[in-house]
């Protein structure tokens, strides 16, 4: 970035994710002391009315919020109307990517691989568990709609189990997405740009043993799984893999950057999700694929600036 920036720095929020927010904020803020910029730090659980208010004398948000309130196109709705320009998606991009059902339906219409699933809906699908073993079978993986981190989720391969997980998970969220069990490897590609997005390389991972895949600790435990960039795979893997991450970030008309899932299976890569603002600490994916595209973390957060302006 050629010029100072004063720039608000939101982390924190109200969502389930807080905690990884304030790191994924915390590791930011460190960075731009290293960079010419000026910040102000804003959590939008008490400083909405003084982030509305400083809104005039700053040039640009650094959102990392997670979650609900923070990553489904509600603040940004807010910065939009302050003129306040920021480094991810839009309204629309964000709320799509969010909503696991509608983030599928379309990655199906531009052709994009994904599992088969069942969406329910709390209190009006009857008996849901009796849906999903008529209309899916098991194994299943049973998801809230619209929650991150891993939040919710379970893998179900027993008949009895299959009731608590979906209540689990409709404790979250009224409605829940159901999936077909996937056997792979699980890849991450991330994806930075605005116009032309290019992808990064791949980050494979591997969840520890006392993990059956990458869920919340298995993400943010130290030592709980192996991340590996470049992930091993092919090269025709790997080349396919990244043009489906930038496929899935321009199916949900995203900007800036995002953070493919997929497992690779015996038949083929299959997309998982798109996160629209990845955890951003200096282990995060995102960060190690940078780094391995021989851009440091700060260079990152500097990109990520420029990249909010230059829409």
């Amino acid at each position: 970035m050629s010029r100072a920036l004063k720039v608000a720095l939101l982390m924190g929020g109200t969502s389930s994710e807080r905690e990884v927010s304030l790191k994924s904020g915390g590791a930011c803020a460190e960075a731009l002391k290293s960079l010419p910029h000026t910040v102000e730090v804003f959590d939008p659980a008490t400083d909405l009315a003084k982030l509305v208010e400083r809104a005039p004398d700053l040039d640009v948000a650094l959102i990392m919020l997670h979650g609900p309130g923070g990553e489904d196109g509600s603040l940004q709705g807010l910065l939009d109307l302050l003129g306040l320009p920021y480094q991810c998606a839009g309204v629309l991009g964000c709320a799509l990517a969010m909503d696991k059902p509608m983030a599928k339906d379309r990655y199906r219409s531009r052709g994009l691989p994904v599992a088969r699933d069942l969406v329910l809906r709390r209190g009006i699908d009857g008996d849901p568990a009796q849906r999903v073993l008529s209309e899916l079978g098991l194994p299943c993986v049973v998801k809230p709609a619209r929650e991150g981190s891993s939040f919710g989720i379970s893998i179900v391969h027993e008949e009895a189990k299959l009731a608590p997980a979906l209540q689990a998970a409709f404790a979250l969220d009224p409605v829940v997405l159901v999936e077909e069990f996937l056997a792979g490897r699980e890849v991450t590609s991330a994806v930075l740009g605005n116009a032309e997005p290019e992808a990064l390389p791949l980050v494979e991972i591997i969840p520890g043993e006392a993990h059956e895949f990458f869920d919340f600790q298995a993400k943010y435990q130290p030592g709980a799984s192996d991340e590996i960039c470049p992930a091993r795979l092919e090269a025709a893997d790997t080349r396919l893999i990244q043009e489906l991450g930038v496929k899935a970030h321009q199916a949900l008309g995203l900007k800036g950057y995002s953070r493919s899932d997929f497992i690779l299976t015996e038949r083929g890569p299959v997309l998982l999700e798109t996160n629209t603002i990845p955890g951003m600490t200096q282990t995060s994916l995102l960060p190690q694929a940078a780094a391995e595209a021989d851009m440091d973390f700060p260079a990152l957060v500097d990109k990520l600036l420029e990249l909010a302006l230059e829409e």
